[in-house]
């Protein structure tokens, strides 16, 4: 029979908080813990008694030494009494001091090891100079399982990840509040404060200590804000102070694309914002003295802020100090402030810091000055005036030293570098590093809300290195799809591979599906609406042919049929009696220019389309015979925007011209002569054809963008006795025949008007030689992210088309303003619906157009 005894009088009770930390708690003077429970002391109550028959030693001048004669277990049932043991540090035969430290440190490799919630060592029996210890303890349960319920899928996968639960950990009190925790801060994120989370404990069977933890959720109404007060503003409208809240905002129908939910996190940003704006006004003192939250009821809530505004500041003298390589009256135009100004706080930060494109800090940083520091110093305050002393610190000019591309599993990485402006023993530059992150985005196949350059500099020897960060996202675009275009149903199958590799086709490990890395495009699409219409492209784009300069090569080769015989079945090839084909491609080399600068570029390319009609009437000047088009085309264009798929800042410009041979100023044909066959007089058409593209996009309220786009075309020809090309006019109107590659005719379109509706018909035929558009929008995106971009758009719309030149108004437009949706899906591409109302009558009508859907398939201009 064992009889506990321990060592009363210096053993140490040590309470459990289900904490591994608790073993950081133990008294190092102690030397056998009676417990580690809350009710140490009634436990050992029985023992204290056998204690009284054997005397052992309490002091701690004149310790004893025991030999461990045996190590008994107890308490545990799912562990061997080896593995204990070693857990302990002791085994049979060892020495042990009493009082001393080893006891503690046993206990505390215990607690350490996590997998137990109770933990006492004491002394079952004492004979002499031998001593059997007894180690008690208490297992925790094990986690085999856990579910939350009450929740949608998408929100169940993003806790799984904030939980961090894994099967094998141990369950306690602490454990479960901690989750219970998590998920409320989940929810509360989210605008639901009054979520509610309870935990149910189920013993699993199979495993002895094993239990299946169920979180059940109930979400509750979200909680968002109904009203927001502010006191002590007198300087400061509450309507501007509420204006000045970019996260927060009071709930009203008028404001429903803005958040109104109330999520503390976004509230404290908020708090800076409103300090911001006392700030740019002047009021360098103000201060939200307190802030404080009121139930208006369960859904709605309310806010008050107490302010204190303080006086209004100027800018009075502005010094420099401790600039070198700039001259103080140069320094002082670029911050832009002047005496008498406003003491704009933020204004003063943007000017020296933080604008990306004209600030001090980016004026030395684009000259190697990456160690570069400006500090204003308020020197002195007179009334209300503030003297600024700008105290600078330019350091010495850092070089790059190394370069590390981090994230590509796709791209080569050859291929990143390569579109870098920065390199290896270039003065440190943030225009170039911005440059770089620029031109990482518009490749398309990394995430243009995740680029970002690390700086990792080396003061030391005055390097610096940058690593850029890219997370890759998926980009190639496998088409099955349906659209409306043109009146009628298109169905559509393509491949898109927009990381393509040419060059790995031969190597069977690149095949990962198919060879991808080197930012080649490979184009492969056909379409169909059954007999009627018919298409076939393919094409391909190297954008580093030869490898060593921006020079892109383009070669496509393409094919339509159309057939008006509804009658009958016609295969690709086949044509009706009243059909339409055309054949045709085209090679291009475009090139970056470094004039006027280096966003630039210049595309030429040499296009041959053959034309063949079979009594194709309406449409075109002639119905029956063979065409043929050789042109060459020239197209100057420079491109700034940040991103292209939701670009928030930034230009488009395109200026084109595509021209064909004057044939019929060498060729012997009388084309005043009635009697020539049309099959003569455009065997070879001829003409010029001039274009203009420009957008304009600029980020203006947080995520709003402000895009201003305008459009103008005009075919020319060379002989006025043969007058215009019966082909490459333009169509305008509707949804420009979204997913419907028409060749012959450029479609243009103009939401709010019926496909086509704008176009003038002259002697029966259906084209136009000139058109100008307008469109203004304002963007707002929903969701940003690799999987999937979605934003609506509200916009405002004019156009116009002509047959001629001479009757070309610029001013007599077709108005209309409209609404509409994008998603773009990398596997699909960009899909989009808008509705938009046309404010104006088109030719033969007595009514204004009206509303009209539109449904949008890729991305047009």
């Amino acid at each position: 029979m064992l009889v506990a005894i321990p060592f009363w009088g210096w053993a140490q009770a040590i309470n459990s908080a289900d904490s591994v930390g608790n073993a950081n708690n133990v008294d190092s003077t102690a030397t056998v813990a009676a417990d580690s429970s809350a009710e140490a002391a009634s436990e050992v109550k029985p023992q204290e008694e056998a204690a009284s028959e054997v005397q052992l030693s309490k002091d701690y001048a004149s310790p004893q030494k025991y030999v461990i004669a045996d190590i008994t277990i107890s308490g545990v049932k799912y562990y061997n009494s080896d593995q204990i043991i070693n857990i302990s540090g002791f085994s049979h035969g060892d020495t042990i001091t009493i009082p001393s430290d080893q006891i503690s440190q046993a206990i505390k490799k215990f607690w350490a090891n996590g997998m137990f919630s109770n933990v006492k060592l004491s002394a079952a029996k004492v004979v002499g100079d031998k001593i059997t210890l007894d180690i008690y303890l208490e297992e925790r349960s094990r986690i085999i399982s856990y579910d939350v319920k009450g929740v949608k899928k998408g929100e169940k996968d993003d806790l799984q990840e904030a939980l961090h639960i894994r099967r094998g950990n141990e369950y306690s009190e602490y454990f479960k509040n901690a989750c219970i925790d998590v998920i409320k801060r989940f929810y509360y994120e989210k605008g639901f404060r009054n979520v509610a989370v309870d935990a149910t404990v189920i013993a699993d069977t199979s495993i002895g200590n094993g239990v299946r933890v169920v979180f059940e959720v109930t979400k509750n109404s979200k909680v968002r804000v109904g009203e927001i007060e502010f006191e002590g503003n007198s300087q400061v409208s509450e309507s501007k102070l509420r204006g000045a809240m970019k996260e927060v905002h009071r709930r009203r129908w008028y404001t429903f694309w803005r958040s109104t939910k109330y999520i503390e996190k976004k509230l404290d940003e908020d708090r800076q914002h409103i300090l911001d704006y006392y700030n740019e006004k002047g009021y360098r003192d103000a201060a939200i003295l307190s802030d404080s939250m009121w139930v208006i009821s369960n859904k709605r809530v309310g806010l008050k802020f107490k302010m204190y505004e303080g006086q209004k500041y100027y800018f009075r003298n502005i010094t420099w100090v401790g600039n070198t390589r700039y001259s103080s009256e140069f320094l002082a135009n670029i911050l832009r402030l002047r005496k008498g100004d406003v003491y704009d706080m933020v204004a003063l930060d943007k000017n020296l810091r933080t604008d990306e494109t004209n600030s001090i800090a980016t004026l030395y940083m684009d000259e190697g000055y990456l160690f570069f520091n400006v500090q204003p110093t308020e020197v002195r305050i007179d009334g209300d005036s503030v003297d600024l002393e700008m105290r600078i610190y330019e350091g010495k000019q850092a070089t790059i030293s190394n370069i590390f591309i981090q994230g590509n599993t796709k791209t080569n990485e050859h291929i990143i570098r390569r579109e870098l402006w920065t390199r290896p023993g270039d003065l440190f530059s943030k225009t170039q590093i911005m440059r770089s992150v620029r031109e990482l985005a518009q490749m398309g196949h990394f995430d243009p809300e995740k680029l970002e350059p690390k700086l990792n500099p080396n003061p030391s020897d005055e390097t610096v290195d940058i690593t850029y960060v890219v997370e890759e996202k998926p980009n190639d675009q496998i088409e099955l799809s349906g659209g409306w275009g043109a009146g009628m149903f298109v169905g559509t199958i393509g491949l898109k591979l927009s990381n393509f590799s040419m060059g790995s086709i031969f190597d069977k490990e690149a095949w990962k599906p198919l060879p991808s890395g080197d930012n080649q495009t490979l184009t492969i699409r056909g379409q169909t609406n059954g007999s009627y219409y018919k298409a076939v492209s393919v094409g391909f784009t190297e954008p580093w042919f030869g490898g060593r300069k921006p020079q892109s090569l383009s070669v496509s080769v393409y094919y339509t049929n159309q057939n008006n015989n509804y009658g009958s079945i016609y295969g690709l090839f086949q044509s009706s009696d009243v059909s339409m084909s055309v054949l045709g491609a085209s090679v291009g080399l475009g090139q970056r220019l470094k004039w006027p600068d280096n966003y630039f570029t210049l595309y030429n390319s040499v296009d041959y389309q053959q034309y063949r009609l079979n009594n194709w009437a309406g449409q075109f000047i002639f119905t029956d015979g063979i065409s043929n088009n050789f042109s060459v085309k020239t197209i100057l264009g420079r491109n700034s925007t940040d991103q292209p798929i939701y670009p928030r800042r930034g230009s488009e410009l395109s200026i084109g011209l595509q021209i064909t041979p004057p044939y019929s100023l060498f060729n012997s044909l009388n084309y005043k002569d009635p009697a020539l066959a049309y099959q003569d007089k455009y065997r070879w058409i001829e003409y010029h054809k001039w274009t203009f593209r420009m957008a304009w996009f600029n980020q203006i309220l947080g995520d709003f963008v402000f895009a201003l786009k305008t459009q103008f075309g005009y075919l020319g020809y060379f002989n006025q006795d043969l007058g215009y090309s019966p082909f490459e006019g333009f169509d305008l109107g509707g949804d420009g025949m979204s997913g419907y590659n028409l060749y012959g005719i450029e479609t243009i379109g103009l939401r709010g008007y019926k496909n086509s509706s704008l176009t003038p018909i002259t002697n029966g035929v259906q084209m136009a030689n000139v058109y100008d558009k307008f469109t203004v929008e304002l963007r707002y995106p929903f969701v940003l992210s690799p999987q999937s971009t979605i934003y609506g758009l509200v916009f405002f719309e004019g156009g116009n088309a002509w047959s001629d030149m001479k009757s070309f108004n610029p001013f007599s437009i077709k108005r209309s303003a409209g609404v509409g949706v994008r998603l773009m899906l990398p596997m699909i591409g960009l899909l989009g619906i808008d509705w938009g109302y046309g404010f104006d009558r088109i030719s033969g009508e007595t009514d204004p157009s009206g509303s009209n859907i539109h449904f949008i398939i890729g991305m047009p201009f």
